[in-house]
């Protein structure tokens, strides 16, 4: 007799984190002994017709969706891929961040929602600074499939000077979707990112990203 497949959702901010679970983290996740489900947030539950997917400005909304996938018992963890920057400033954590490094007042943040929370399946985890920093971490990747050399050079330095892709700022002119708007002419956020992450992979992406590297980590130590 074989031990189950362990669930695991993920529910995302939008079209392009659905598209990154499932291109790169899903097999990675399912060759960790992982049956993995995603979703997106709703934002709007109207009284009549589909409910409204994808972004969200209130914590109400997306602890309500938390609250609703954790009704499911068969469901052994259940994990998020938001954006921090922009994140809603009413949500747990977000008016008591202390001073310090991003990775500290992230940490903060999300060790609040888990408390608000109060489920031990749920892990949430929110991407310093948005998904486009693991773009900035494909630099290479980016640059050699659009043969724009010169973009990569440009993501790297932006890399080097911030000491690494996650602390690229969340500015609202320089964080990283802003700034790739500006360097990269037609960029499309949900093929050009997405396929210059997946051609990085999971070891490179959590070699330049620790605290998306520590996620991964503590997804594993659950299992």
């Amino acid at each position: 007799m074989t031990d189950r497949l362990r669930r695991i959702h993920v529910l995302v901010e939008g079209q392009t984190e659905e598209i990154v679970v499932d291109n790169v983290l899903e097999p990675y996740l399912a060759a960790q002994g992982w049956a993995v489900t995603t979703s997106l947030v709703t934002t709007k539950r109207p009284a009549s017709g589909p409910a409204h997917k994808g972004g969200v400005t209130k914590w109400a909304k997306l602890e309500l969706d938390i609250k609703l996938l954790l009704q499911d018992s068969s469901l052994d963890a259940l994990t998020t891929l938001f954006d921090y920057y922009a994140f809603p400033p009413d949500s747990p954590g977000m008016a008591t961040r202390p001073v310090g490094t991003p990775y500290e007042r992230v940490r903060h943040v999300e060790d609040a929602l888990h408390t608000a929370v109060a489920n031990r399946r749920f892990f949430p985890h929110l991407v310093l600074h948005e998904l486009e920093t693991w773009v900035f971490a494909a630099a290479d990747q980016l640059g050699s499939f659009r043969a724009e050399p010169d973009l990569a050079r440009q993501l790297k330095s932006d890399n080097a000077a911030a000491g690494g892709p996650e602390l690229v700022n969340d500015d609202p002119s320089t964080a990283p979707s802003k700034r790739l708007a500006a360097y990269c002419r037609g960029y499309t956020k949900t093929f050009d990112g997405p396929l210059a992450i997946a051609e990085l992979g999971i070891d490179q992406l959590r070699a330049q990203c620790p605290h998306f590297d520590q996620w991964l980590s503590k997804l594993d130590d659950t299992r």
